[in-house]
């Protein structure tokens, strides 16, 4: 699993990795109201935190890994020195208008109640919480025996867990709703259809009620 310097590289040089970056981060600013502040949950090395910031965006980050919050603090040094990104951490206590999980970082929780609980403190009535999850019903992971040995976990229940370094778990977009509830309503959910096929991510937009 990459970490730090070398997740860094390795993510700003995948092609498909860039693409669904630049899908979110479009969603996520078009989201955004102008001047709006912001909260990168799951920041990893500060790549959307900056980008954020650019745009004139107060974004505060949260990022529980040690190395890739060393990355993010070298990334992101002339924001941090600006104090346009700025580190927290739990319990959270900055207001925002959004927050923004990209790359996964809900897939790294096994239950998503107390979390929604927690962020429905730090959102503002109206915001929104945009996350970006491993797809489910992706096809391209046919292929691997732990895909198949959980579809039924997946019909009968939406959600199963794999056993690895990372702990990933894999959730039906209703069983995040249900988590949410009455906190957040979801909102939008991308792709439908036969894009849940072919589409390895899918963006999940919850707004605050």
């Amino acid at each position: 699993m990459h970490v730090g310097e070398q997740y860094h590289e390795f993510i700003q040089t995948s092609p498909r990795d860039q693409a669904v970056r630049d899908r979110f981060l479009k969603m996520a600013l078009d989201l955004l109201p102008e001047g709006a502040d912001v909260l990168d949950f799951g920041a990893g090395t500060g790549i959307d935190a900056k980008t954020y910031a650019a745009h004139g965006h107060l974004t505060f980050v949260y990022e529980p890994s040690a190395a890739m919050g060393e990355y993010l603090a070298q990334h992101c040094r002339d924001e941090i020195a600006r104090e346009t990104v700025i580190a927290t951490a739990p319990p959270l206590t900055c207001k925002v208008q959004g927050v923004t999980a990209n790359f996964a970082v809900l897939n790294h929780f096994e239950d998503h109640t107390s979390l929604f609980e927690d962020l429905s403190h730090v959102v503002h009535q109206g915001g929104f919480v945009l996350a970006s999850m491993l797809n489910p019903y992706y096809l391209g992971d046919v292929r691997y025996g732990w895909w198949r040995a959980n579809l039924l976990n997946l019909v009968r229940h939406g959600r199963y867990a794999i056993s690895s370094e990372s702990r990933i778990h894999r959730f039906a977009p209703r069983v995040v709703a249900r988590a949410a509830a009455p906190y957040f309503r979801l909102e939008r959910l991308s792709p439908r259809g036969l894009g849940l096929a072919t589409d390895l991510y899918m963006f999940l937009l919850f707004r605050r009620v």
